[in-house]
């Protein structure tokens, strides 16, 4: 192959991957709005120490059928697209007051499209809160401490791992223990960001320390009604 046959064929190959981007993204704004025409409300929510096996049992509930048997809807991590699809201003805006919606759509948020009434949607997320480990990242919500107890549950052999991790740890009378006869090691403080290192250690103790949940927004309603949570 020359190199001119070379070069069309890499602009095609661009041309293409170019305009099924620019479907996929029109189809995604379109499954948004479909949605909307298919429910009476949309809820705009935030969400905190998100993982994906805990946000699937919040789309696993919201897909179960209502009385009229509708499946509600939840959008995330596309927030220029739905931000499109619920529109900008007054004169794009897909229904009269989802802009209200639009402009809250920053950061780590997501659209919930459901018929399901705004009680019963506020108590599902209230009631909402699964601990899980934490992240490097992270701040610690609480002061965590190690104790020399805490420490006789593991073997000898886990003394370097414990080391690499940046605990003052050695081996005494077959047993792992603080050095210097210290009763315990601070982990880390409130407030403090947490580093790769600590997260190791809080999993290694079973300590789960962050919180997943979500918190609601704003609400739109398909008479046009916005509520401020």
């Amino acid at each position: 192959m020359n190199q001119s046959v070379l070069l069309f064929y890499d602009v095609v190959a661009l041309t293409q991957t170019a305009k099924k981007t620019r479907d996929h993204k029109a189809a995604v704004v379109q499954e948004i709005r479909s949605a909307i025409d298919d429910h009476d409300s949309v809820f705009l929510f935030s969400y905190e120490n998100m993982r994906s096996h805990l946000f699937k049992k919040v789309r696993m509930d919201f897909r179960e059928q209502d009385m009229e048997g509708k499946s509600s809807r939840i959008f995330l991590g596309k927030n220029k697209l739905m931000q499109i699809a619920l529109g900008r201003t007054p004169e794009d805006e897909y229904a009269d007051n989802l802009r209200v919606l639009s402009k809250n759509v920053t950061g780590s948020v997501g659209l919930l499209v459901t018929s399901k009434s705004r009680e019963e949607v506020g108590e599902y997320f209230a009631n909402l809160a699964e601990e899980d480990f934490a992240r490097a990242g992270s701040n610690a919500p609480r002061e965590i401490i190690v104790t020399n107890e805490m420490l006789y549950n593991f073997p000898v052999s886990m003394v370097e791992q414990f080391r690499k991790l940046g605990m003052p740890v050695e081996v005494s009378n077959g047993k792992i223990v603080l050095i210097g006869n210290k009763g315990e090691y601070v982990v880390c403080k409130e407030g403090q960001t947490l580093s790769a290192e600590a997260c190791k250690i809080l999993f290694q103790f079973g300590l789960k320390v962050s919180e997943f949940r979500v918190k609601l927004i704003s609400h739109w309603s398909n008479d046009g009604g916005i509520t401020e949570f």
